[in-house]
């Protein structure tokens, strides 16, 4: 998963908690624009912290894990 889809997907996770940017912003304390920069791929400035944060927020975790040697499924659309 890169950058962009990760933004993608804590768009669309927020979204089906029905939260605004704006009224997340306030709970986590950080500000509206970093979280849309976020959500679009732009801000490439964006420390762990702050993701990880926003991730908790939205019921998910950032986790590592062994890379499989099977492709995934992204990486089968890519080979096209």
């Amino acid at each position: 998963m890169d950058y962009q889809a990760l933004g993608q997907s804590i768009s669309t996770l927020r979204q089906q908690h029905g939260v605004s940017q704006q009224r997340m912003a306030e709970h986590l304390g950080i500000s509206r624009a970093t979280i849309n920069a976020l959500e679009n791929g732009r801000s490439g400035d964006i420390g762990i912290k702050k993701v990880m944060k926003v991730l908790d927020y939205l019921g998910k975790e950032l986790a590592i894990r062994d890379k499989s040697p099977f492709p995934t499924l992204e990486e089968l659309r890519d080979e096209r």
